[in-house]
């Protein structure tokens, strides 16, 4: 059976997260090393310590769930024998988990993952000042949907679809007020539900250039290879394997739709049923099974979770 290998984004994260892996193997606290010495601090101490507001910052959450992702997949690579060029048809990730398939397919060093995802981070808190812009979750819409509200609630400001998650979940993204206007207008059409979301930016919209222009200054100074395994890029729902593409599209996903629906719908259209989301969390595994009927989706992101893979492929 088919399997692709996924990778969580941001609101993943959870203080203590990894924190079992390094105890127990060795290869994941090589990971956690070699980001704590890439960033030249112990965001190690703030992602198993805490506080809880430190490590929701965007520029610690973005490397923070990036290096948990790493962890636990060189942790599988290790103790359960899996080589993603072999065992995988694709990698995908949300968002910033796009930046941890890359490294877990040996597109990027985790060092140049780490140094990415800080410079990310920091770009997109900055691009627009606190309080200034919003997200909000639409549910029981779909894109076209979405998208309507969206153009209906702009009037002149920015109100872009951000995420299409599936499941009739849609995220919308921009300025305040447009946002505010947007849940009112889903409300009025009859949404399910329609709510503000605790985010600190206003991620995936046109308001996130200046960080789309950061990150093309630091790509196009960071060595990328083609990942061993296709990435299915955010932007396309497509695979990619082509270095240049491959920075195109993350410079796209700064300002551009996670299309995220799309990505797990192109990967089950081409034989995968088997998904394993490697990480924090199960925020993935809980939207596949909306997306792809038939699909089976396993979250791995503690030992247990490893031993549990390991005996299911009778390892």
């Amino acid at each position: 059976m088919a399997a692709a290998f996924v990778f969580p984004g941001q609101g993943s994260q959870a203080v203590g997260m990894g924190k079992a892996l390094a105890d127990a193997f060795a290869p994941a606290r090589a990971v956690f090393d070699e980001v704590d010495a890439a960033l030249g601090e112990k965001l190690t101490a703030t992602m198993w310590e805490g506080p809880a507001e430190k490590l929701t910052l965007t520029e610690n959450a973005q490397p923070a769930l990036m290096a948990v992702s790493v962890a636990a997949m060189r942790v599988l690579e290790a103790e359960a024998g899996v080589n993603l060029s072999r065992d995988a048809k694709f990698v995908a990730g949300h968002s910033l988990g796009e930046y941890s398939a890359l490294a877990a397919a040996g597109a990027f060093t985790v060092t140049d993952a780490a140094r990415l995802l800080r410079i990310r981070g920091n770009a997109m808190q900055k691009a627009v000042p606190v309080g200034t812009g919003a997200m909000a979750a639409l549910i029981g819409v779909d894109l076209v949907g979405a998208k309507a509200i969206a153009a209906e609630a702009a009037q002149g400001e920015v109100c872009d679809a951000a995420n299409d998650n599936g499941g009739g979940q849609v995220v919308v993204s921009g300025n305040k007020a447009a946002v505010d206007r947007a849940i009112e207008i889903a409300k009025g059409k009859g949404v399910r539900r329609a709510m503000l979301l605790p985010v600190s930016a206003p991620f995936h919209c046109a308001l996130m250039k200046p960080a789309a222009d950061a990150m093309a200054e630091a790509l196009s100074k960071t060595n990328v290879k083609a990942p061993v395994v296709p990435v299915v890029a955010n932007v396309l729902a497509a695979p990619i394997t082509d270095p240049q593409e491959i920075v195109k599209r993350l410079v796209e996903q700064v300002t551009g739709t996670v299309r995220w629906r799309e990505c797990v719908e192109c990967m089950a259209g081409q034989g995968v049923m088997q998904f394993y989301e490697v990480g924090a969390g199960k925020v993935l595994t809980g939207l596949l099974k909306r997306i792809a009927e038939g699909a089976t989706g396993s979250a791995v992101g503690t030992p247990e979770d490893v031993a549990a893979f390991k005996a299911a492929r009778g390892g």
